[in-house]
């Protein structure tokens, strides 16, 4: 598992948290409509897959609450290394020039400055082309 994928997991598992229940209520759903089972079965079977890429992860309240939940005064906005530790994640130098590779950075990554600004954008990139809801004012 890739440092992205490690992201991308502790974000989407916050965000999934809430969900749950929906599945609960679909899978209680369908033994009781027995006596009809064509009409149940569809329609139990077309509101998950609805429900699921409909609904984007909205990166933003879950990065907020993951650093107020941390205690500490992270800038996930602006930092790749404070996003990286809102998550609990090792923000070391070493995970950083992982993740670097992983996106296809290109440029010195003995300057760790540049390096970031990359990172980070293209990080909030990636995930809002995984489904993710980013502000738009971060993606420039």
């Amino acid at each position: 598992m890739g440092i992205f994928d490690k992201i991308k997991g502790a974000i989407w598992g916050e965000a999934k948290a809430a969900p749950a229940p929906t599945q609960t209520t679909a899978a209680t759903a369908n033994p009781a409509p027995a006596p009809t089972p064509a009409p149940s079965a569809t329609t139990a079977a077309t509101s998950p897959a609805t429900s699921a890429p409909a609904a984007p992860v909205d990166i933003a309240s879950i990065l907020d609450a993951a650093v107020k939940k941390s205690g500490q005064k992270l800038d996930w906005k602006h930092s790749i290394v404070d996003l990286m530790k809102a998550l609990g994640m090792d923000a070391s130098l070493s995970e950083r020039k992982e993740l670097a590779q992983e996106l296809g950075y290109t440029g010195d990554a003995g300057d760790s400055a540049k390096m970031n600004i990359f990172l980070h954008k293209a990080l909030l990139k990636k995930l809002a082309d995984n489904g993710g809801k980013v502000p738009a004012e971060l993606l420039d």
